[in-house]
């Protein structure tokens, strides 16, 4: 295997956002027999940076659901940020229609300053409804927002537009089926915009030209390393556009159905060591 490409959430952290220590044996393991363990993610490349601070590992970082490439060294590799009248579009319309957003440059997730309150005020309007509804499972998918480092809180996103800065990916927020569903049908249609959505109550907004699958494959390229001997492992829909790239793709055992569907190898869930599991199985092709 010349690549393990790897996802984060759902994939390589647990329900606790932790990585095993088996999963860290296993990238080890991977690393010292000369694969390039890259991670895939939507996040920003510094919170991967700080989820990884205590391991003595270090990879290439598709950040952003593509839009960044990240040497092992950290420094910047390439990038494709989504063109600035989008940013303002896309922005300024999730702050009309009251979502919870989050805008990732290579600094900073900007986040509005009532982000908390947006998402409270939602969690009660479905207590409200449904005094029996068990809201355990969302408030840990709250829990889980925040617990992702570089947040820097702003009152507009105007703030956002003033600073200049490239911007890759934007993700919205909501426990509301029918306001997720207004927001994707508002931006499915847009020439310079992909969708996808990396959990069940969000969608997330990149360049066009930004995704799992073209990021690998432009590393693979530059790697001089072949697609055909790269295997994947991944949870969510975001993931599926590098599961067509590569030649060998593995599904979480908590996957969602499409990407069962689409993958070779079954593993096990994020909280059964799953990436360490299909790591193995991998390495012993």
């Amino acid at each position: 295997m010349d690549i393990i490409g790897i996802d984060l959430d759902g994939t390589l952290l647990n329900a606790k956002n932790q990585i095993s220590a088996k999963n860290i044996e296993a990238i080890q393991a991977a690393q010292a027999q000369g694969v390039e363990v890259v991670i895939a993610t939507g996040r920003a490349t510094f919170d991967v940076r700080h989820l990884f601070r205590k391991f003595d590992i270090k990879t290439w970082v598709i950040g952003a659901n593509g839009a960044t490439i990240h040497r092992p060294d950290g420094s910047l590799f390439t990038s494709t940020p989504i063109n600035k009248e989008d940013v303002e579009t896309t922005l300024s319309w999730l702050e009309k229609e009251g979502f919870y957003y989050e805008a990732i440059d290579d600094h900073s997730i900007f986040t509005p300053q009532n982000g908390r309150e947006i998402l409270q005020i939602e969690l009660d309007r479905i207590r409200s409804a449904n005094p029996e509804a068990n809201l355990a499972e969302l408030k840990k998918a709250v829990e889980k927002q925040f617990s992702q480092t570089g947040f820097l809180q702003i009152d507009s996103y105007k703030t956002i537009m003033e600073s200049g800065r490239d911007i890759y990916n934007i993700l919205a927020f909501s426990f509301h089926h029918e306001k997720l569903k207004k927001g994707w049908l508002t931006f499915e249609s847009y020439p310079a915009l992909t969708l996808v959505s990396s959990a069940d109550h969000n969608f997330e907004i990149e360049h066009r030209q930004a995704s799992k699958g073209k990021a690998l494959e432009h590393l693979a390229s530059h790697l001089d390393l072949s697609l055909s001997r790269t295997a994947v492992i991944g949870d969510s829909l975001n993931d599926l556009s590098m599961i067509s790239e590569a030649g060998y793709s593995a599904a979480m055992g908590n996957a969602k159905k499409e990407v069962k569907d689409a993958c070779l190898f079954q593993s096990k869930t994020n909280d059964e060591d799953g990436v360490a599991h299909a790591i193995y199985h991998f390495l012993s092709l």
